[in-house]
């Protein structure tokens, strides 16, 4: 009888013995899978610089339009002359068509393909107005992008400044079959650049918060704590500071300086930095 008790006690402690490892093997699973991984950090950035390149297309389109009358010509065209422009309006509206064929490239290299639809109030003496804009069969390089968005912009800022309150709803798709959509809002005001031709010396500041939810059911949601600085002749944000969230999980991503270049720095919970490169599937 003592030999069949001494048994079962030990076989109740081999139980609980495992039942404990395989809660903390758990546990530690658990932590791994929420961690933001370089690859998130990289994934969000190209998802955000091409949003930002088709955004600056389309505010340097109406501040081109808007200077039409008083500098001659369209200086948004004169560097950009692979793109079909057409105009079209009713009663209360414009629509405007910006055809990009089968490929455009950017002054920096960027191919744009595809077309984006562009509808807007007929009052241009308003100060701000509302612009909708949806895509159709769009690709930036090799990255489809669908979806509709919207801009509330404004023609003048308290800095004086042209300024575009973006709210987006977008779905970006890798060749690889990857995709993410992307939802919130991002305030972009124009502070150099707005009164010239010339594309490379356009810079915008950036704040404002999103969401992004990859194939995987990955959720990354982010605000801007320092305003990003987009400079159109770099490839990448110069300065500027995310914070993500990830689950339970927080970080923060550091663009730098303000000097041009493919790196960050990224900083998890625990205050450890990791340099990652900004570069992913849209390098070509």
């Amino acid at each position: 009888m003592k030999m069949k008790y001494l048994n079962l006690n030990l076989l109740l402690l081999f139980i609980v013995s495992s039942l404990v490892f395989t809660s903390c093997k758990d546990n530690d699973t658990v932590a791994i899978d929420e961690a933001i991984s370089t690859e998130d950090a990289i994934a969000l950035t190209e998802i955000d610089n091409i949003s930002d390149e088709v955004d600056n297309l389309i505010d340097d389109f109406f501040v081109a339009s808007e200077n039409l009358s008083s500098k001659g010509g369209n200086p948004f065209l004169s560097f950009l002359s692979c793109l079909q422009v057409t105009f079209t309006s009713d009663e209360t509206s414009n629509t405007v068509t910006l055809d990009f064929g089968e490929g455009c490239t950017l002054p920096n290299g960027n191919v744009l393909s595809g077309i984006i639809i562009m509808t807007y109030t007929k009052d241009t003496e308003v100060k701000s107005f509302t612009i909708t804009y949806t895509y159709e069969n769009f690709y930036f390089n090799d990255i489809s992008i669908e979806g509709t968005s919207s801009i509330l912009r404004t023609r003048e800022n308290e800095n004086g400044n042209p300024e575009s309150i973006h709210t987006f709803d977008i779905k970006v798709t890798w060749p690889d079959g990857e995709f993410a959509s992307r939802n919130g809002t991002k305030v972009r005001e124009w502070i150099e650049g707005w009164d010239t031709r010339d594309w490379d010396d356009n810079v915008f500041l950036i704040t404002g918060n999103w969401t992004a939810t990859f194939k995987d059911g990955t959720v990354l949601s982010v605000t801007v704590t320092e305003p990003l600085r987009r400079e159109m002749d770099c490839s990448y944000i110069v300065s500027g500071i995310l914070s993500i969230l990830k689950n339970e999980t927080t970080g923060t991503l550091n663009f730098g300086d303000g000097t041009c270049d493919n790196t960050a720095i990224y900083t998890n919970e625990l205050g450890e930095e990791t340099e990652i490169i900004l570069k992913g599937r849209m390098q070509h």
